[in-house]
């Protein structure tokens, strides 16, 4: 387990409403520099709208937010600055269709960090041999397979160096026999130190990774736990108990 310093990113009852209808219900939570923490619960529960609001991008109405520093929801916050610092890999790859494996990745750093395209080019390179593309820089996302163009996506957030890594159910648009090869490149990411927050239901993954599992009903954080407890059925409470036996059994 990580030793516990300041926060890294800090929920303190935060509530999220689409109109009327709430959907994050005062959740509270801390991860810590380092920390891989999986979010898991039933579909609608609120799981990627807590991610997404930790990089702004899904506001929040009550409570308070931070990350990296920066209070997320106040006025002053530099959501495009926090952005960089923080990559996001989402159920779709978000892919530019009329870019190149290489060109997909150089893109923020030579725009955003202006970097230089050679060291750009460099970095991008790097990144794909990384995630095990190394032969398929010039390709386009419609020549890859759904699993290469995740790992695609993983390397344009890690082109940024960022300190924090958010995915969105980043294996659920692929089929099975892809999820293996990008749960591998996640594995490999974990062991780097990097901070992850992880919304999926692939709890193998979880049980060989995660510091921290946070488990969520109806907008609510009903567990928030060390791994090995959230697997224990004599910790583990009931709503958990119910979700984990369909998902494990099917």
């Amino acid at each position: 387990m990580i030793a516990k310093t300041e926060p890294i990113i800090e929920f303190d009852n935060v509530c999220k409403f689409y109109g009327s209808t709430q959907v994050l219900r005062d959740c509270s939570t801390k991860i810590y520099p380092g920390q891989v923490v999986v979010v898991c619960g039933p579909s609608g529960s609120g799981k990627s709208t807590l991610i997404k609001c930790i990089n702004g991008l899904e506001p929040y109405q009550r409570g308070k937010l931070r990350a990296d520093g920066i209070e997320v929801g106040a006025k002053s916050a530099n959501l495009i600055a926090l952005r960089t610092r923080i990559g996001m890999v989402f159920q779709g790859f978000e892919l530019y269709p009329h870019m190149s494996a290489l060109e997909n990745i150089t893109l923020a750093p030579r725009k955003v960090l202006n970097l230089p395209k050679h060291a750009a080019e460099q970095r991008a390179a790097e990144l794909l041999e990384r995630v095990g593309l190394g032969d398929h820089m010039t390709k386009y996302p419609a020549q890859l397979s759904g699993g290469q163009q995740q790992r695609v996506a993983i390397a344009r957030a890690l082109a940024m160096e960022p300190k924090i890594m958010l995915f969105d159910e980043p294996t659920s648009a692929l089929d099975p026999e892809m999820v293996r090869e990008v749960l591998d490149v996640m594995v490999s990411l974990s062991r780097d130190g990097i901070t992850m927050v992880v919304v999926t239901h692939e709890m193998g993954f979880a049980r060989r990774v995660a510091d921290r599992v946070i488990f969520m009903d109806d907008g609510t954080i009903m567990e928030d736990c060390p791994t090995e407890v959230f697997f224990d059925d004599d910790k583990c409470g009931d709503r958990a108990k119910i979700f984990l036996s369909k998902i494990l059994h099917n």
